[in-house]
């Protein structure tokens, strides 16, 4: 039967994950937090030469900041961006050392499978009243067993990237050729410079991971005068990627868009909008990518090397033996769909939600941060902090913490509706018609 006394195991040792574990800590409540690298942060620092676009004010936990204040960590200035290294350096590490953390970590512990003990997933009768069972195993190959009375899912979605291929799966030939693809935001004016600079890359995708690759090729073709960029995106709109400039409520992000739609206008890059990638094949030591524009072939070709910034999807296999309730799209809580489908609007605001939002079928199972999200884009680390807040609340039994949802983010100062509408926002979903002033989510 479950054990009050068994902790809340917290897959995923990034900052949704050592936030969780800081919120149920101040609660009094014992965690384990599973980290599959041997360090936490092990995404952040996959991204490290990339700088957010959201200051300290927002990348910082509030329960996880008492907790570093009360050891004399000084906090840095709330209005400076940090890079994905400093977020690990000056922010999570600290964290993690801090000791009821420390106590709970363990590192190299890749979760592989999550269950009831004894229970699979057909079997209903005192389902709620057996333990979690979690097997993890180490790089070593060696599988280990633990208990646990709540499961919170942190692990996010870096490592599962989406493909090329537009029908969802791998583009012909992918596979093959992955060795001259990178996955995510590659490092082309640092560590990754050599493989970019006086060559010709495509970036694929019409995301903030797109926007940051292009402008780092432009720097780079300024440094190596042969060096050539191609953007393809397969959706004709690209409304969410330019953004609202001078409207954004973060500006760095608002410079983000405004700083690409200049180099679009000064022709320093080639743009294939409407592209859908279904084969990539290479000749001659150049590669070739193919597949339909308008509903006609088109390729694109002489193609040196490819970054796919197509955005990630949630790893699912490891729970596969609990009861999910999934919105069939976005594969995120049935209840979470609505307010971040971008079929639906492009803000990146999303109303505020917690543990009631997040909770599935399976009884004191959550997952949360960009995982949460599913395969919807734009999510915020406040975001993720809020829900873990919330659901702390809601383990240690304060019904009335975890319902009174509270979420600050800035506004994008993009607000599209049904985008597949290339003309003026419809008055559906959380953004109101043009030209109005009257509030929304957005």
């Amino acid at each position: 039967m479950t054990d009050s006394n068994l902790p809340v195991a917290i897959v995923g040792a990034g900052p949704i994950g050592l936030a969780a574990a800081a919120h149920l800590i101040e609660r009094d409540i014992e965690v384990v937090v599973f980290e599959a690298a041997a360090e936490v942060a092990a995404s952040q620092r996959a991204w490290g030469h990339v700088r957010l676009f959201s200051p300290w004010r927002y990348n910082v936990d509030k329960a996880a900041a008492r907790l570093l204040e009360a050891k004399g960590w000084r906090a840095p200035n709330p209005e400076l961006l940090p890079t994905g290294a400093q977020l690990s350096e000056l922010y999570l590490q600290p964290l993690a050392a801090i000791a009821p953390i420390q106590r709970s970590l363990r590192v190299d512990h890749r979760v592989i499978a999550i269950t009831r003990h004894g229970l699979d997933k057909i079997r209903t009768k005192g389902r709620e009243a057996v333990p979690f069972l979690l097997r993890t195993q180490r790089s070593t190959g060696q599988v280990e067993e633990f208990r646990a009375r709540a499961v919170i899912d942190a692990s996010g979605t870096w490592w599962s990237p989406n493909p090329l291929g537009a029908a969802g799966i791998a583009a012909l030939g992918e596979a093959e050729l992955a060795h001259l693809i990178h996955y995510g935001i590659a490092d082309v004016v640092g560590a990754q410079r050599d493989r970019y600079a006086g060559r010709t890359t495509l970036v694929v995708g019409a995301g903030h991971s797109a926007a940051n690759t292009i402008l780092g090729l432009a720097e780079l073709a300024r440094q190596s005068p042969n060096t050539k960029i191609h953007w393809a995106t397969r959706s004709d709109n690209l409304t969410r990627v330019l953004g609202g400039g001078e409207n954004d409520g973060l500006p760095a992000r608002g410079k983000l868009g405004s700083d690409l739609q200049q180099l679009m206008d000064q022709g320093l890059l080639t743009l294939t909008r409407g592209f859908r990638i279904e084969a990539v094949g290479q000749s001659e030591g150049k590669l070739t990518v193919s597949g339909t524009k308008d509903g006609q072939p088109h390729a694109l070709t002489g193609i040196d090397s490819i970054v796919a910034a197509t955005g990630q999807r949630p790893e699912l296999a490891m729970t596969r033996e609990l009861r999910l309730s999934l919105d069939p799209a976005l594969e995120c809580a049935l209840a979470l769909a609505p307010l971040i489908d971008p079929n639906e609007h492009s803000c990146g605001t999303v109303r505020p939600h917690g543990a009631l939002q997040l909770s599935h079928p399976e009884p004191n199972f959550y997952v949360v941060g960009s995982k949460s999200y599913g395969r919807a884009p734009t999510f915020l680390l406040a975001t993720g902090y809020e829900q873990v807040r919330s659901i702390a609340a809601m383990i240690a039994g304060d019904l009335a913490a975890a319902s009174r949802v509270e979420l600050d983010l800035p506004a994008t100062g993009v607000c599209v509706s049904d985008l597949a509408d290339v003309g003026e926002p419809s008055s559906g979903g959380c953004c109101p018609p043009a030209k109005t002033a009257k509030k929304s989510c957005c």
